[in-house]
């Protein structure tokens, strides 16, 4: 199912890209943390950042279980996972969408950044999608 695939590529290229950031790399670096006044908000260590491309690559991974193409992992997931692991991931997406109503989202309050302006074009947007995608994916396999 193409949204799953969608989701599967999209949370893999995003894991990737923190896995580079993590080892130093610095392309694209400085529009990914909120900023206030210049000055980031947030400031992840190489180990925080490699946890996030964990996450982000398995919740792409689980998207392919999902429409059954892992079927190998099925000894290793955890039934509430099985069972909840889309909405789970469906209802973050929407959450960082709608975003914490001062440096992240739609909703955001801080909008004078460069991390602002990519979050309102390209970071919330594509959260949405991927919830959207998650949801259409329920739908299919229910």
């Amino acid at each position: 199912m193409l949204p799953a695939l969608v989701n599967f590529l999209l949370l893999s290229t995003i894991s990737v890209l923190h896995v580079y950031w993590a080892l130093g790399g610095r392309w694209g670096f400085d529009a990914s943390l909120p900023e206030l006044n210049g000055q980031k908000v947030l400031k992840p260590r190489w180990f925080d950042t490699l946890v996030v491309a964990g996450a982000l690559a398995a919740m792409g991974l689980f998207h392919l279980y999902k429409l059954g193409w892992l079927p190998g992992l099925r000894a290793i997931v955890p039934t509430w996972l099985e069972r909840y692991g889309l909405w789970l991931m469906a209802v973050l997406f929407s959450l960082r969408a709608i975003g914490e109503f001062r440096y992240v989202g739609f909703f955001k309050r801080v909008r004078n950044s460069r991390f602002a302006e990519f979050d309102t074009r390209y970071y919330s947007p594509l959260c949405l999608l991927l919830s959207i995608n998650t949801l259409l994916l329920i739908i299919a396999i229910s």
